[in-house]
C-alpha cells in the first residue's frame, strides 16, 4: 500500500495533483482546501496517502496532513460513505471544522456537502462522533486547520474547475461562481469562494 508519497510537484489543480517519485508520476486526488496549500509547482511535496481499489478504478487519495488522512479513513467506515463522498466532506470543511461538527452533531452543515443528503449526515454523526472522542488523533483534526490562501486572479476559474472536478457542469458551476463574486465581493480566499458556492448547492441553498 502506498501510505506517503514525498516528490516533485509536476501539477496541481482544484481537486488533482501529479507528484514525480524516482521517475514515476503519480495522479492523487486531494481535497480541494489542499490545492491552497501546495508548493508552487517544481518544489518538493510530501502528501499522505490512501490508495483505494476497486474492481473498475485504482485511485490514490492524498492529504497534506496525517490528520486529514485519519479522518478520510474514518469516514469511509462509514455505512454509505465511499471515498468521492469522504472527499467531497473534506472539500467543503477543513478536518478540523468537520471533525468539529461531527462532535457537535450539526446534521445541518454536514448534509451541505455535495452528495451528502441529511440521512446520510446523521449516520455520519451517529458512527463518528464516539470514534473521533475516543481517538488520540482527535487533536491533530483540530491542529490541522490549514492557513488560508489568498485569492490569485484566477481563482474564479479554479473555483470553477473545482466544482466541476466533483461532478457539477461547468455551467452549472460558472453560474454559481459568478453569483457568489456578485453576492460576496469583500471574499479574499478561493477557498471560502468554493464553500459559499458548495452551500447554494446543498438542498435549500437555491442553486439547484
Amino acid at each position: 500500500m502506498i501510505g506517503l508519497l514525498r516528490g516533485k510537484l509536476l501539477e496541481k489543480n482544484p481537486g488533482e495533483a501529479l507528484v514525480l517519485c524516482n521517475g514515476v508520476g503519480y495522479e492523487v486526488q486531494i481535497p480541494l482546501n489542499a490545492y491552497e496549500r501546495l508548493p508552487e509547482t517544481g518544489a518538493e511535496v510530501a502528501l499522505h496517502t490512501h490508495f483505494s481499489v476497486r474492481e473498475d478504478a485504482q485511485v490514490l487519495f492524498g492529504f497534506i496532513d496525517a490528520g486529514g488522512k485519519r479522518l478520510f479513513r474514518e469516514l469511509i467506515r462509514v455505512s454509505g460513505v465511499g471515498p468521492r463522498m469522504a472527499l467531497a466532506l473534506l472539500s467543503g470543511m477543513r478536518p478540523g471544522d468537520l471533525a468539529a461538527a461531527v462532535q457537535a452533531g450539526d446534521v445541518a452543515r454536514l448534509s451541505k456537502a455535495p452528495g451528502i443528503g441529511r440521512k446520510t449526515a446523521e449516520r455520519i454523526v451517529v458512527e463518528l462522533r464516539d470514534r473521533l472522542a475516543e481517538s488520540a488523533g482527535y487533536g491533530d483534526f483540530a491542529a490541522h486547520t490549514g492557513a488560508p490562501g489568498q485569492t490569485a486572479p484566477g481563482g474564479a476559474r479554479e473555483a470553477v474547475a473545482a466544482l466541476v472536478s466533483l461532478g457539477y457542469k461547468q455551467q452549472q458551476a460558472a453560474r454559481l461562481v459568478a453569483a457568489v463574486e456578485r453576492e460576496h465581493p469583500e471574499l479574499e480566499e478561493t477557498s471560502e469562494l468554493i464553500r459559499i458556492a458548495l452551500q447554494s448547492l446543498a438542498p435549500g441553498g437555491g442553486g439547484r
